[in-house]
């Protein structure tokens, strides 16, 4: 009797060979399905050209977000799915809202802040408008400068409309304190020079000192500030409540100085004309100093 012999494999043994063929069939199917498909790098044929202007490479060499992409960590040998993402649907009523962002901004901007801007002083305003636009636009708000004038200096004047708007008036209205400030400091430290300069020199000023005495034209006005500093009792003295009124090329000053805060104020006006681009004063009008006044201050 024949009998036929059967080799009988082992289950591990079919197993390994099975997924062995799996591998094969799958690895040849991969091959021919990515020898069908244009290279990737067809796509990004732009970046590789010559033309670096619309390599997306700025300044400094690094390269922008949108082309560096397809590449992991900056290496071009470790390409990434080239194809573009699907972008996420945006709501209608978020896109108007980025639309309008910067205009609700700029409209919210001025309202919000022309309060606060009015507790900051000069320079701090004229450096806030260095900042940004919108910031420009708010510390450029004729409502701001009018509020710091009234802070500032009076809060009269609230009825008039500068020509040139607030901002330009507060410092023209700055220019005018500080050249009147400097007319007591001359005076104080009796600089006749000083003096001379800053008078205009001209017929028809016109100086009326606490005596009473009116002096007209140049000359005579420099006489009487001469006698005035001669006289070796020194002046200590405060000037309160000043208020200004600028026109295009004349301006005023009222205030109250005090030799004596026991004593009473003398009301004191200055009056200043421009002349080529300066200031000049024009006329001195003191009020008329009274007895016990005199008496404190010679007596002393």
């Amino acid at each position: 009797m024949e009998i036929s012999s059967v080799t009988v494999f082992s289950e591990p043994f079919l197993i390994a060979v099975t997924l062995t063929a799996l591998c094969f069939f799958l690895a040849i199917f991969s091959l021919l399905r990515s020898s069908s498909i244009p290279s990737p790098l067809s796509k990004f044929a732009p970046f590789h050209s010559n033309n670096h202007r619309d390599s997306g490479f700025s300044c400094n060499g690094s390269v922008s977000p949108s082309d560096s992409a397809p590449y992991l960590n900056g290496a071009a040998s470790q390409m990434l799915d080239p194809t573009p993402p699907v972008p996420t649907p945006v709501a209608p009523a978020v896109l108007a809202e980025r639309r309008t962002g910067s205009s609700m901004m700029e409209e919210l901007v001025p309202e919000i802040t022309t309060h606060a801007l009015s507790y900051l002083d000069y320079p701090s305003l004229c450096r806030l408008s260095m900042t940004n636009s919108l910031m420009r636009k708010a510390a450029n708000d004729d409502n701001a400068w009018k509020a710091l004038y009234h802070k500032d200096f009076t809060l009269e004047q609230d009825s008039i409309t500068p020509s040139n708007g607030w901002k330009a008036y507060y410092a023209a209205t700055r220019a005018i304190v500080n050249i009147n400030t400097e007319f007591f400091n001359i005076v104080r430290d009796k600089s006749l020079q000083s003096m001379s300069r800053f008078w205009l020199n001209a017929d028809y000023v016109k100086c009326i000192h606490a005596s009473g005495e009116l002096f007209s034209g140049y000359n005579a006005v420099m006489q009487s500030w001469q006698i005035a500093f001669n006289w070796e009792q020194g002046l200590n003295f405060q000037v309160r409540d000043v208020r200004a009124r600028v026109l295009t090329d004349m301006a005023w000053v009222t205030m109250k100085t005090y030799v004596d805060m026991d004593t009473g104020p003398f009301n004191v006006t200055n009056v200043f004309e421009s002349h080529n681009g300066r200031w000049y004063m024009v006329h001195h009008h003191s009020s008329v100093m009274n007895g016990e006044v005199e008496q404190h201050i010679v007596h002393g």
